[in-house]
């Protein structure tokens, strides 16, 4: 069961692709692994992470991006998010 109401996942996830589409590129291109995307939009999370749609070489892909630990709180997503967000600088060189 997911702790995250829907009215919360639509707030988080329409503030991410709208407000930090080029951090979700980010994250999907580093901690995702997905380096050769173009674009990407988070579609939903959970408790245990989130999912996200690439753009790979002109295709729509799927990408799942695990927590560090369990999220139950809302409060606790934005923390786990600016963490994935510097880890995957970190990845790419982009500090």
């Amino acid at each position: 069961m997911n702790p995250f109401q829907d009215t919360v996942i639509a707030a988080i996830t329409k503030h991410m692709n709208e407000d930090h589409h080029a951090d979700t590129l980010v994250i999907c291109q580093g901690v995702g692994g997905h380096t050769s995307a173009t674009a990407a939009r988070m579609d939903t999370f959970d408790g245990t992470g989130a999912e996200f749609t690439t753009t790979v070489h002109g295709v729509e892909t799927p990408l799942r991006i695990t927590w560090s630990r369990p999220l139950s709180e809302r409060a606790e997503v934005r923390p786990e998010i600016v963490r994935i967000y510097h880890e995957s600088r970190g990845i790419l060189g982009l500090d």
